[in-house]
């Protein structure tokens, strides 16, 4: 639907302006005395050159709009809601005071909908490419328990701590990534254009090669008569992995190895627990039923497996058991984390032991990551090292063969 920006007055005669969405311009106008308000000028947010563009290059709007700032306004609106603000009211402040035009219209189109009859979960589903499928169903839950501006607030933190993270990766990351980028572009070249001339020699002497010479030899040929077909065939499997995940059962297959993996299953379990414990303090501490605050995190864990544990746990809660005793038969949560969680329901202080519980396990991730990314240095130099030395070998083999024979 076309977005409108307007200037108008309102019933006390005080000039106004804003977005709305309708039909043409004459239905906005009627929007708008609807609303009490009474148009002095209207125009269409987007001119019809922005709107070839827009057809032309898909989602083009959407990338204007930064991960940032939807966390930005995500803050801003948990907080306006827990001064007390109504939630059109907050929207509409939001609207004003943001700066990105993009993020403006879709501020608008949210509030327009909200001021129809629409939930708010309801109008962010309409922006799937802003608001993911954990952030709806978190809002869902909110909206339902009444918590809306503690969870907003949670969701807020939740993706500062993310971005941080992220930041933290890729920063530690840099120079490896740099060097491998490198590396691998040497060893196309050396592969695909030096070793040819420099093998061509052997093979004129019709002679019996030493295997490693011979492997060099074809992995070279293949790269440069079929590397085309090489990355058809990494495209196809990259394609068929994406649409298999897209599936309820690869999913389920591809969070049991996330969690299964020698090297990082570990660490992606303390991710979860962290994300768990956090989340669940917080919910508690203001006040939200702990089954409802289970729905809550049920959603934010992203992991089926985690997720059915979480479900199962829920009804054996709501059958008469404490929530130790629901997890304790699921192997993803540690003894340690069930016994901490059972102490804290018998001192009546789990939302304080389930904060003390996150903060071990964000520490437990941070000395993770830093000791796996100081690792991926050597690694790749190694590899590297011998990606160049069986290079050679291949190479100074038939020499030495050769000066044998001499």
């Amino acid at each position: 639907m076309p977005v409108f920006e307007y200037k108008a007055l309102n019933q006390k005669g005080q000039s106004c302006k804003g977005f709305v969405d309708a039909e043409n311009e004459d239905s906005a106008c009627s929007k708008l005395r609807a609303g009490g308000k009474y148009p002095v000028s209207i125009r269409e947010s987007l001119s019809k050159k922005e709107k070839n563009k827009k057809q032309v290059l898909s989602g083009v709007l959407f990338d204007r709009i930064g991960v940032d700032e939807i966390q930005i306004v995500t803050r801003q609106l948990a907080t306006l809601l827990g001064a007390g603000i109504p939630l059109i009211g907050s929207l509409s402040s939001l609207i004003e005071q943001s700066r990105n035009p993009a993020l403006k219209r879709i501020l608008a189109q949210i509030r327009d909908s909200v001021n129809e009859g629409a939930t708010l979960t309801d109008s962010l589903a309409k922006h799937p490419k802003l608001f993911s499928n954990i952030y709806i169903n978190m809002v869902r839950s909110g909206e339902a328990s009444g918590s809306l501006d503690v969870v907003l607030d949670r969701l807020a933190e939740f993706g500062e701590k993310q971005r941080a993270l992220q930041g933290k990766l890729k920063a530690a990351l840099v120079y490896p990534v740099f060097m491998a980028l490198v590396g691998t572009g040497i060893l196309f070249f050396l592969v695909t254009y030096i070793v040819p001339n420099i093998t061509r020699v052997f093979t004129d002497m019709e002679r019996a090669l030493p295997l490693p010479t011979r492997v060099l030899i074809t992995i070279s040929e293949n790269l440069r008569q079929y590397w085309w077909l090489e990355i058809g065939i990494c495209v196809l499997l990259v394609m068929a992995l994406r649409f298999f995940l897209a599936r309820e059962k690869g999913r389920w297959m591809w969070d049991r190895l996330k969690l299964s993996l020698p090297a990082t299953g570990s660490l992606t379990r303390k991710i979860i627990l962290t994300r768990f414990a956090s989340t669940l303090g917080s919910l508690l501490n203001s006040g939200v039923p702990l089954i409802t605050s289970l729905k809550i995190v049920s959603a934010l864990v992203d992991n089926k497996l985690i997720q059915k544990v979480i479900e199962d746990a829920m009804d054996k809660i709501e059958k008469g058991k404490n929530m130790s005793s629901a997890l304790e038969t699921s192997v993803w949560f540690p003894p340690i984390f069930i016994q901490m969680i059972s102490v804290g329901e018998q001192s009546g202080q789990l939302e304080t032991m389930l904060e003390k519980i996150a903060t071990t396990y964000e520490r437990e991730v941070e000395t993770a990551i830093l000791g796996m990314t100081s690792l991926i240095e050597p690694v790749m130099i190694t590899a590297m090292g011998a990606a160049v030395g069986f290079v050679v070998l291949s190479i100074l083999l038939p020499i030495f063969e050769m000066n044998q024979m001499i």
